[in-house]
């Protein structure tokens, strides 16, 4: 209930009217003030007559106006501040600060047309709530929400990102090939190969980086999956290369159960996408500066392309022959991988190094990339939102998992012009 109290206060959403406190003084509300999400009372520099006297200061909202005291706001001088506390209910009918003032109260009743909004959106048992209800909303006004949410998205993945560049020393092509590798699990085994690539530094991946096998070994070897005695001619080689790589450089293999199977096509078993990823890693050393040179999507396309060795070309995973095909990357792979690696990299260096080119180059690739096809985006779709490109999509991805899922409907622009119908 607070958080729909603060949401009509903030948006004015309550009869402009003269109204009276508590305590029977008249009261105009002639600004909310600014939100406050960090500690201390809930509005700033509001602006509010009282008996005909126009006070500035902030407000401090509650369900019930006994809170102040249980929240300790009496001894709390950031709250000696306040110029009125506004509530649902009052069930302490004197509120005073840490000095000993009383402070005015006002009981804030929020309209029923928004309570009944408030109730659908919240009570419903969808995926999106107000997915049946999207098609009331301008497409202008949708446009504008999705920029601010792929915005939002690029944000919180650039913080990510930052923090790897602190734990790696600032080492640009470290923190590349951690996230490369990450995306590499595509969804199931992101987790699993993040770890793999934390442990296996890219600087002795660089040095072997002429032989495709030892490459090949050392990440098979710290997946643990040269594990067992037996094996044929190229699994008992890559074994003993492993097997003194590993003394060589003091490495710390996985758990032999990391990588999951379950539900995955051949062509993204564990096997295949570890030796595409070894394959990325030998030439790992220089690729990070030509993405940051590439100019359209045909570039970046060309700098995804892995290769490996002549066995995997008739296998999936060790001891059973497959038929021949190549192992490259699809271009829907490659599209992934740009949209979770290359896109958020460029926009993290721009707003790292104030280069704000960077940053455009990162919206024009998105731009260029077709939507991605997920239950997500999907499920968006047919509720009628328009879907051009993989912008949109990284934009209702954010949409899904911090508003809907979260039930933030009152934080969304989309369930703001719902709630105010």
């Amino acid at each position: 209930m607070e958080t729909l109290l603060h949401y009509v206060w903030k948006y004015k959403l309550y009869a402009p009217d003269t109204y009276q406190t508590v305590e029977g003084i008249d009261l105009e509300i002639i600004d909310p003030g600014m939100y406050n999400p960090d500690a201390g009372p809930d509005f700033f520099n509001a602006k509010i007559k009282l008996d005909g006297k126009i006070w500035a200061g902030n407000i401090e909202i509650h369900d019930y106006s006994s809170n102040w005291y249980k929240h300790k706001h009496d001894s709390d001088k950031a709250y000696n501040s306040v110029l009125l506390h506004v509530v649902a209910q009052v069930d302490a009918k004197e509120i005073r600060d840490e000095s000993g003032r009383l402070i005015p109260q006002w009981i804030l009743k929020v309209p029923e047309r928004i309570q009944e909004n408030y109730r659908y959106l919240l009570s419903r048992d969808h995926p999106v709530p107000c997915l049946s209800r999207i098609s009331e909303i301008p497409e202008i006004y949708l446009s504008d929400w999705k920029n601010a949410l792929l915005s939002e998205r690029l944000e919180r993945k650039t913080q990510t990102i930052f923090q790897l560049l602190d734990d790696y020393h600032n080492d640009w092509n470290e923190v590349f090939y951690i996230v490369l590798s990450r995306n590499f699990g595509f969804g199931i085994n992101n987790d699993a190969f993040e770890r793999l690539a934390k442990s296996l530094p890219l600087k002795y991946i660089l040095k072997h980086s002429n032989s495709s096998k030892q490459v090949e070994a050392m990440f098979l070897g710290q997946a643990s999956l040269l594990e067992d005695e037996t094996g044929d001619d190229y699994y008992l080689f890559l074994q003993q290369e492993y097997r003194f790589l590993s003394k060589k450089y003091g490495l710390q293999k996985l758990e032999n159960t990391f990588f999951k199977n379950l539900r995955i096509r051949p062509n993204n078993f564990p096997h295949v996408k570890i030796v595409q990823l070894a394959g990325f890693a030998r030439n790992m050393q220089h690729l990070f500066s030509k993405i940051l040179e590439a100019e359209d999507v045909k570039d970046f396309r060309s700098l995804f392309f892995s290769e490996v060795s002549a066995y995997w070309e008739t296998h999936y995973h060790f001891g059973k022959t497959s038929g021949k095909k190549k192992k490259t990357l699809g271009k829907n792979a490659i599209s992934i991988l740009l949209i979770n690696t290359a896109v958020p990299l460029l926009f993290a260096y721009g707003k790292k190094k104030g280069q704000d080119v960077f940053a455009e180059k990162a919206f024009d690739l998105l731009e260029s990339i077709p939507a991605e096809d997920n239950s997500i985006v999907n499920l968006f779709s047919k509720g009628g939102i328009r879907i051009e490109h993989a912008g949109d999509s990284q934009a209702l991805i954010q949409l899904k998992k911090e508003y809907c899922e979260q039930k933030k409907c009152i934080f969304c622009r989309i369930g703001h012009k719902l709630l105010s119908k």
